[in-house]
Formats: C-alpha cells, sequence, structure tokens
C-alpha cells in the first residue's frame, strides 16, 4: 500500500471543497476546516470517514443540538443525531462559557453519531485557551490553559501538522482529490479568463487589477494558436 505524507495546506483545501458542498449553514463548514485533518492526525476517522460520512455530513443539521440539563458547570448536550465533528463547534463554545463563569466545565454529550469524533476537541482546546479531555461515555471536561502565544505549546497537534504532515493512504487521497473538485467551476476556456482577481477579455484586455504583481502572464489566454499548432491541427 503506497502512503503520502500530506501537509495541512493541501487537507485543508480538500477538506473546505468538500465541505462547501454540503447543505450546511452559511460559513458554519469554515469553523469545521481543520477537523477532518485533526481526526486523521490522532488516529480517528480522518479522510476515510469524510468519505464514508459525506451523505450524512451533507445533511448535517447543527440547530438539532439542544441543551436537555444544566447545573452550574455542567451541562448534558444531546446532539441530535448530528455527527461528532457537527457537535464539536458548540461544543467548544459552551465549554468556554461555562470556563469563563465557574472556572471548569462538564458536559456529557448524548446522541452523537460517531462520538469518538468528539476526541478531537481535546486537540482543539488549547488554541481557545482550554485544556480540554474527552472521557469514556462521551464526558467532556475542560479547565482553563493560559496562552502562551507559542503555537508548539498552544497548538501542539498543530504544530505536528505545520512541521511534519501527516501520512493517508494514496488511494483514498486521489479519491478524496477527486470529489473535491466538484466543488470547483468547469475548466474551460472563459473559467480560466475569469479566474483570479481580473477577467481576461476575449480581445486580450484586461478587467480588474492590471498590476500583475504575481508575474501572471495573460498573453497566452488572448493569443492565436501558434503555427505550429495550426500545423499540427491541418496535418494530423
Amino acid at each position: 500500500m503506497t502512503t503520502l505524507r500530506i501537509m495541512p495546506r493541501e487537507m485543508r483545501l480538500m477538506s473546505e471543497r468538500i465541505l462547501s458542498l454540503m447543505a450546511l449553514p452559511k460559513g458554519f463548514f469554515l469553523a469545521m476546516q481543520d477537523f477532518v485533518m485533526l481526526s486523521q492526525k490522532v488516529g480517528l476517522g480522518g479522510f476515510a470517514a469524510l468519505e464514508e460520512r459525506f451523505d450524512l455530513l451533507a445533511d448535517a443539521k447543527p440547530e438539532a443540538i439542544t441543551i436537555t440539563a444544566e447545573n452550574g458547570s455542567a451541562l448534558v448536550l444531546d446532539a441530535g443525531n448530528q455527527h461528532g465533528w457537527v457537535v464539536v463547534p458548540s461544543l467548544l463554545d459552551l465549554l468556554g462559557e461555562l470556563t469563563a463563569k465557574h472556572g471548569e466545565a462538564r458536559i456529557t454529550v448524548r446522541n452523537a453519531v460517531e462520538p469518538a469524533e468528539v476526541k478531537i476537541a481535546e486537540a482543539l482546546g488549547g488554541r481557545t485557551g482550554l485544556s480540554v479531555t474527552v472521557e469514556e461515555g462521551g464526558v467532556v471536561t475542560a479547565k482553563p490553559q493560559p496562552l502562551t502565544g507559542r503555537v508548539a505549546e498552544d497548538d501542539p497537534v498543530l504544530w505536528d501538522l505545520l512541521c511534519n504532515g501527516t501520512p493517508i493512504e494514496a488511494d483514498l487521497w486521489w479519491r478524496v482529490y477527486h470529489h473535491a473538485k466538484k466543488a470547483l467551476a468547469a475548466d474551460t476556456v472563459v473559467s480560466r479568463r475569469h479566474a483570479g482577481p481580473m477577467i481576461v477579455n476575449e480581445d486580450g484586455s484586461v478587467t480588474g487589477r492590471k498590476d500583475n504583481d504575481d508575474d501572471t502572464d495573460v498573453s497566452f489566454l488572448a493569443a492565436p494558436a501558434s503555427q505550429q499548432t495550426q500545423e499540427k491541427g491541418a496535418n494530423p
């Protein structure tokens, strides 16, 4: 089996594109951008789970998540049969609120699909100033963890990813890659002319930014076919 080492930029790009294909509330998928990557890194479902659970995630309804009991720093969160990844944004918000009020937090998560995925909250807590622990039975606890401003200490899983990436089985990765391409516009001459911060019109004129500070050469989009191309077309 061939394994690839994938870095965060590529994983985030694929996750964002695939999550954008889902009927999630506007902007919600951006809160989940790192979830698949973190899940892969800590040995949970990762990109295989994204592939297998796409239909469930595509129909996610974060509004189904409700608080069913609350007592001081403890509460019960009914996940409403949502995937663990969908629960984590609300879970982290509630942990932060309870910790700010009471100095600690304890939330019991019930009725989540793939509840093991809630464990990624441990990796995410540090960047929000929390030390999060996910226990058996869906019990999640948190206490304050002062931020140092150093990614290696505040967000060690992300730091490891930035330095080393994570292994992903090659066939799985290329399936994910092709799935993610569904979020892109079809590759045509017109789409190429409209890519980026400017539009290259058919006559070669440019609408929009003209400083070309990214060294983009737009001439080939409007230039006539080369003599060599014409000859090939005439003599196949």
